[in-house]
């Protein structure tokens, strides 16, 4: 009996039918193969690339009945579902037995799911432009390559743009694991009414990059100030007469740089392409575990997705042990805190709001709990956001 569903869609067959004609499980326990002939191991690949795509055009099938399910909604967006993407990209990873890595198996079903989405519509997604940013390998590596970028002048306009709808989510840069937070993005949470959705790690290599190619030629370095931060011993050893100016966005950087042979861009490899400029060097960043998290900002909360984060900004009143106070409920109830740090309170003199990120979602216990018990302390808790924690 065949397991794709016709077009008219029926009812799902019960578990056990769908078991019954699953296909054998392909484990590293196996028995390899005994060695033969170079046409005949294309020919068994070739028998499992169709198997591949038979699959990959079912589980189409079945994403579609799954929005049909769901009856007639407004827009993309409300198909979209972070927490089931979660839950289905770590139970991939719990499978994994090689000899592909964690990274690769993920990348590969994230693009799956991301096609499978864009079947009812494609979910446009801002982010800080121009084209080749890490911002913009950040979507791609959280919404799949089928999801509708949009480049935007600023973070700031992301937020405005997902504020207003044009974009059903945006992603921005919070914090790098040598350069800290990124205060500028946090501010904006002080007056935005967004959520956070998701979040994503990525694995940064900053390249420099040039019109000639050589570095004897460079004079100016152009780069994101954050950038340029990530790289200032290699610049110090390397070019240390080069003028170093700080601009908008790495890719723009690059986009200065193809237009002077004495100018130069610190950028991702990707810009190298987009721009028509050569390597110079690289990767160039003084830290082998630079790491960029990004946040992903949303108009709603999601349900949790069994593995969450949640972000929390709490005005504390003045008054001797209020942080105590704050935090107090949180360690009696083993919570981990991953993040705190203060900004000034917008509209108030001398105040300050604090920025918390905890283990945990907000609809469940024991954080539900805590929150419940803080709130009788601190003159206001916004949750920004419980979200699940990135995938690798």
């Amino acid at each position: 009996m065949p397991r794709r569903p016709p077009a008219s869609f029926p009812q799902a067959p019960p578990a056990s039918e769908l078991m019954a004609t699953e296909p054998k499980k392909r484990t590293s326990k196996q028995p390899k193969p005994a060695v033969a002939d170079l046409s005949a191991v294309r020919e068994q690949i070739d028998g499992i690339d169709r198997e591949i795509q038979a699959l990959i055009a079912e589980r189409a099938l079945w994403a579609h009945q799954v929005g049909k399910a769901k009856g007639k909604l407004a827009a993309a967006v409300d198909y979209y579902r972070p927490e089931r993407e979660a839950q289905v990209l770590r139970r991939v990873v719990d499978r994994n037995d090689g000899p592909l890595s964690d990274e690769v198996l993920v990348r590969l079903f994230r693009e799956i799911m991301s096609a499978c989405l864009a079947q009812q519509e494609p979910l446009k997604v801002g982010y800080l432009g121009p084209e080749g940013t890490f911002s913009q390998q950040a979507v791609h590596k959280h919404f799949g390559h089928s999801a509708r970028g949009l480049p935007l002048a600023s973070v700031e306009e992301v937020f405005d743009e997902v504020a207003s709808g044009t974009a059903d989510f945006g992603v921005v840069p919070v914090e790098n694991s040598g350069q800290g937070t990124i205060q500028s993005t946090l501010d904006l949470f002080l007056t935005s009414p967004l959520k956070i959705c998701g979040e994503v790690e990525l694995r940064v290599h900053q390249y420099l990059l040039s019109r000639t190619g050589r570095i004897e030629d460079v004079e100016r370095v152009y780069s994101h100030g954050l950038s340029l931060a990530q790289c200032r011993s290699w610049l110090r050893q390397h070019l240390p007469g080069a003028e170093k100016q700080a601009v908008a966005s790495n890719a723009e950087a690059a986009r200065r740089a193809r237009n002077a042979d004495d100018a130069a861009a610190i950028a991702g490899e990707n810009a190298a392409h987009v721009y028509g400029l050569k390597v110079v060097a690289g990767p160039i960043e003084d830290r082998d575990d630079n790491t960029t998290r990004f946040l992903v900002i949303g108009r709603a909360s999601f349900p949790p997705s069994g593995h969450d984060r949640t972000s929390l900004m709490v005005f504390i009143r003045d008054q001797p042990g209020a942080l105590y106070k704050i935090l107090e409920p949180l360690a009696r109830r083993d919570i981990s805190m991953n993040r705190i740090e203060s900004r000034p309170a917008h509209g108030a003199l001398w105040q300050y709001a604090f920025f918390i990120d905890v283990a945990g979602h907000v609809d469940e216990s024991p954080l539900k709990d805590a929150l419940g018990e803080i709130d009788e302390f601190a003159g206001d808790v916004r949750v920004l956001g419980s979200y699940p924690v990135a995938v690798p």
